[in-house]
């Protein structure tokens, strides 16, 4: 039978679970997905926890808290101006706690992701992001069945 290796072309099932048990990805009722490990659909801890699996392989491991998206970094909170919102989205648009939202690359070439954690009081012109994974600093638990390894 195959073994996983670097570089391996892998057909699999996999469901990842958070804190709570509840599923934020799962394949198994689905199609299995298909992916290249050293690419970066799977987090680096969670790739490495294939390496020397053997084909037909089904298991699960626990990543301790922050060990697949990283710890939660503080730094990564941000008040952001209400004109650079309007600046570089629709400026008629209302904000809501929990709304995700896109902010361009400095280099205007990508965006990224912020979650809106607080608005300003009303005299003042911020709103503070969140720019973290949303699963940074958690625990979490990986299942996988390893259909076929190239």
């Amino acid at each position: 039978m195959s073994q996983v290796q670097p570089g391996s072309f892998l057909t699999l099932h996999y469901r990842l679970t958070g804190p709570d048990g509840a599923a934020l990805v799962d394949t198994f009722a689905e199609q299995p997905a298909t992916l290249s490990l050293g690419t970066g659909e799977l987090a680096p801890a969670m790739e490495q926890r294939l390496i020397g699996l053997e084909e037909g392989t089904r298991t699960r491991f626990d990543l301790a808290p922050g060990e697949a998206f990283g710890p939660r970094n503080p730094e990564l909170l941000q008040r952001v101006s209400l004109a650079v919102l309007r600046q570089h989205g629709d400026p008629d648009e209302r904000y809501a706690v929990g709304d995700v939202v896109q902010f361009p690359t400095p280099d205007g070439r990508g965006s990224f992701a912020g979650v809106l954690r607080q608005l300003g009081p009303v005299d003042e012109d911020w709103a503070l992001f969140d720019f973290n994974h949303p699963l940074a600093g958690q625990a979490l638990a990986f299942e996988v069945q390893l259909i076929g390894v190239l």
